[in-house]
């Protein structure tokens, strides 16, 4: 398993290179990302925002975090809500780059106070 921090500071490799985790090292590895859940064939979390601009800036830097890595999730947006959801489809499942992008995408949360009009 790797920490938090261990996973913002890796890239995401091309997805042809991944291998799927199982869902024991899936479940291992979800235990160092607080709020992220395993379903419907992915990893799931629900971020929570005060305004529509909050959500959108924060859609916003993950999209350029998403193209940086070329690995892209699936996001479903609401005026105060985002649902990120990841999985590597070249392998039908999840594999390590899902957990890159969520780690990057807690960090941009926890970041959220830098978003300013």
């Amino acid at each position: 398993m790797k920490t938090r921090q261990q996973l913002i500071e890796m890239h995401c490799i091309h997805s042809s290179d991944c291998k799927p985790l199982s869902k024991a090292e899936i479940e291992l590895q979800l235990s160092a990302l607080p709020g992220w859940e395993f379903a419907d064939g992915a990893i799931n979390h629900t971020y929570k925002f005060s305004n529509y601009y909050e959500t959108i800036a924060f859609v916003n830097t993950l999209a350029n975090i998403a193209h940086l890595h070329d690995h892209h999730p699936d996001l479903f947006v609401s005026y105060k809500h985002c649902t990120v959801a990841l999985s590597t489809h070249e392998v039908q499942g999840i594999s390590e780059n899902d957990f890159i992008i969520a780690a990057l995408a807690d960090r941009s949360y926890d970041n959220r106070n830098s978003f300013h009009l």
